[in-house]
C-alpha cells in the first residue's frame, strides 16, 4: 500500500486528495458547472433512496459477476473515461493496472494523459472514448489506432453543452508547461511537496498533452484539443449510425438523459448507453443520472445494455443503481480521488471499497446475487423519478 495508507471511503480519499493536489488541479478535477444544481443531485439523489432489508435466512454467498459489452467483469463497476491531467505521473496507465488487478474494464479518454497503447497494455479490457472532433477522417485515424492498440469497445460522448463558469470558479489551468507557466505555478508545487515529489521521482512534469488526438503528429495541447473539439460541426444520429457501423464492434453512447434519445441509439445499433450528465459539467439543471434511469430501463431496457454514470460513491449506491435497471456502473472522480491519494494503490483502495459495501448491500437484502436485485428492494419516495422525453 502507498505512503498515505488504507482510507475506508471515498469521502476520506477525496480529502487526502486536497491536502496532497496542488489547489489548481484539485479544483479542475470538482464537478460543476454554473451554480452546481447538477452536480449536487447526482451526489444528493441516492441519499433520497432507502433499502428494504431482511433479518434471517440471507445468502452465505454473493455473487457480483457482470458483463458488460462482452467483457466480463469481477463486479458491476468500471472505470469511467476522464483526463487526468497532473494528477498523478503514472496517470490512466496506474488506473487501467488497478482496474485489471481488481477484474474489471477501463474506459480511457480521448483528452486522457497516456497513450491508448500504454493503457491497453496494461489493461486488456480498454474501452476507447471518443469525442465528435476534427470530421470524419480523423476520427477513422483515430479509431483505427485504437483497435490496433487493443481497445475491446469504443465509446463516443456527445452530450456537452460547452457550459462555462462556476459561481465558486474555474481554476486557472496554462495551455502548456513551459518555463513561464513552472514559475507561475512554483508555489502551488511547494505546497505540495509530495506531489512534487512524485513527479520529480518519474523524471518528469505534466505536460497537458493529449496524446491520443495526435494524429501521427505532435500531441495537441489539452486546451488546443478542446478548442478543435467546439469548432466541429455537431454530430446527427446519422453519424453515430455511420460511427457505429465502421467500428465494428462493441459500441456505447455516452450521456443518454431522455428516453426518445435511448429509443434513438436503439435504432442507431449501439450495444450500450450510458444514463449519464457528464459529471454536472454540463447544463446546470439536469437531473441526477439515477432520476433517469427507471424511465429509460422500462422503455428500451430488454434491447440494450444500460449503465449509470454520475455520483456513485459507495457499493450501496452501486446496488441502488442497478436494481432500477442498470447493468453496471461507471466512476470518475471516486477513482481520481483514490489516484491522487494513492496512485495505483489508492485506486484499487477505492475499488474494494465499492466491492464491500455491494457486498454488504447484498447481504442485508438477503440476496445470492447482483442479476436478484430489483426496484422491491429499495424504498423510493414519490416524486422522485424524472422520466425526461417519455
Amino acid at each position: 500500500m502507498a505512503a498515505t495508507g488504507w482510507f475506508e471511503t471515498v469521502a476520506e480519499a477525496q480529502r487526502r486528495a486536497q491536502k496532497r493536489l496542488p489547489p489548481s488541479v484539485y479544483s479542475a478535477l470538482v464537478a460543476g458547472s454554473e451554480k452546481g444544481v447538477t452536480v449536487g443531485d447526482n451526489l444528493s439523489a441516492f441519499s433520497e433512496i432507502g433499502f428494504a432489508p431482511h433479518v434471517a435466512g440471507l445468502s452465505a454467498k454473493r455473487d457480483m459477476a457482470t458483463t458488460i459489452m462482452g467483457q466480463s467483469l469481477s463486479m458491476p463497476v468500471l472505470i469511467s473515461p476522464t483526463g487526468v491531467q497532473a494528477v498523478h505521473p503514472d496517470g490512466e496507465v496506474a488506473v487501467a493496472r488497478a482496474a485489471a488487478a481488481r477484474g474489471t474494464a477501463i474506459g480511457l479518454s480521448s483528452f486522457a494523459s497516456k497513450s491508448v497503447e500504454e493503457v491497453a497494455a496494461a489493461n486488456p479490457q480498454t474501452f476507447f472514448q471518443m469525442y465528435w472532433t476534427g470530421g470524419r477522417d480523423r476520427l477513422l485515424a483515430r479509431m483505427e489506432r485504437a483497435r490496433r492498440a487493443g481497445a475491446v469497445g469504443l465509446i463516443i460522448t456527445t452530450d456537452w453543452s460547452f457550459s462555462s463558469g462556476r459561481d465558486w470558479g474555474s481554476p486557472a489551468i496554462p495551455e502548456k508547461m513551459d518555463l513561464r507557466a513552472m514559475l507561475r505555478f512554483a508555489p502551488e508545487g511547494l505546497r505540495r511537496p509530495r506531489w512534487l515529489a512524485e513527479f520529480a521521482k518519474a523524471g518528469k512534469i505534466p505536460d497537458l498533452t493529449a496524446p491520443n488526438l495526435a494524429d501521427g503528429g505532435e500531441a495537441p495541447t489539452f486546451f488546443g484539443a478542446y478548442g478543435e473539439w467546439m469548432q466541429t460541426p455537431l454530430p446527427t444520429w446519422e453519424d453515430i449510425g455511420w460511427l457505429r457501423e465502421q467500428w465494428g464492434g462493441p459500441f456505447m453512447l455516452k450521456g443518454v438523459m431522455r428516453v426518445d434519445d435511448a429509443k434513438r441509439a436503439v435504432d442507431a445499433g449501439v450495444s450500450a448507453i450510458s444514463v449519464s450528465n457528464h459529471g454536472g459539467n454540463n447544463l446546470d439543471g439536469t437531473p441526477a443520472p439515477i432520476r433517469a434511469l427507471p424511465a429509460i430501463a422500462d422503455a428500451v431496457g430488454d434491447q440494450i445494455e444500460i449503465v449509470l454514470d454520475g455520483g456513485i460513491r459507495r457499493g450501496s449506491d452501486v446496488v441502488k443503481a442497478v436494481a432500477l435497471g442498470a447493468r453496471a456502473v461507471m466512476i470518475g472522480r471516486a477513482y481520481l480521488w483514490g489516484l491522487a491519494a494513492g496512485g495505483q494503490s489508492g485506486v484499487e483502495n477505492v475499488l474494494d471499497i465499492l466491492r464491500g459495501g455491494i457486498d454488504s448491500a447484498l447481504l442485508g437484502l438477503g440476496l445470492s446475487s447482483i442479476d436478484e436485485l430489483r426496484a422491491a428492494d429499495l424504498v423510493i419516495p414519490d416524486g422522485f423519478r424524472r422520466d425526461l422525453g417519455a
